[in-house]
């Protein structure tokens, strides 16, 4: 059974950096395409990145909103996939949540999310 935790957020500052990362602790993750998404206040939840399994060649795709700023990668044998945000705008400023997706394209849609985390508050101000 899939149990998604994400790590906590935090309070950045306008350019700072934060990494953020999603642990199945039900150690099956490896066999799951992941997104991250996220929901801003007032608005509805868009998809920020995703990565497909490696046994598909591990594809990653990116909304334009984050592309150049955000990694997402995936650490099979620690069960977990990551989320690098660099450079962080206000505008990032969302509840960010990981979860299984059947599969993983440029659409980042959560239509086809399984199993979420609890989401995890990310505050960038100064």
């Amino acid at each position: 059974q899939v149990q998604l935790v994400e790590s906590p957020g935090g309070l950045v500052q306008p350019g700072g950096s934060l990494r953020l990362s999603c642990v199945d602790s039900g150690q099956t993750l490896d066999t799951y395409a992941v997104g991250w998404f996220r929901q801003a206040p007032g608005k509805e939840r868009e998809g920020v990145s995703c990565v497909s399994t490696i046994e598909s060649g591990g594809p990653t795709y990116y909304a334009d909103s984050v592309k150049g700023r955000f990694t997402i990668s995936r650490d099979n044998g620690k069960n977990t996939v990551y989320l690098q945000m660099n450079t962080l705008k206000p505008e990032d400023t969302a509840i960010y949540y990981c979860a299984t997706i059947a599969w993983c394209d440029q659409s980042i849609s959560e239509e086809v999310a399984g199993s979420w985390g609890q989401g995890t508050q990310v505050t960038v101000s100064s």
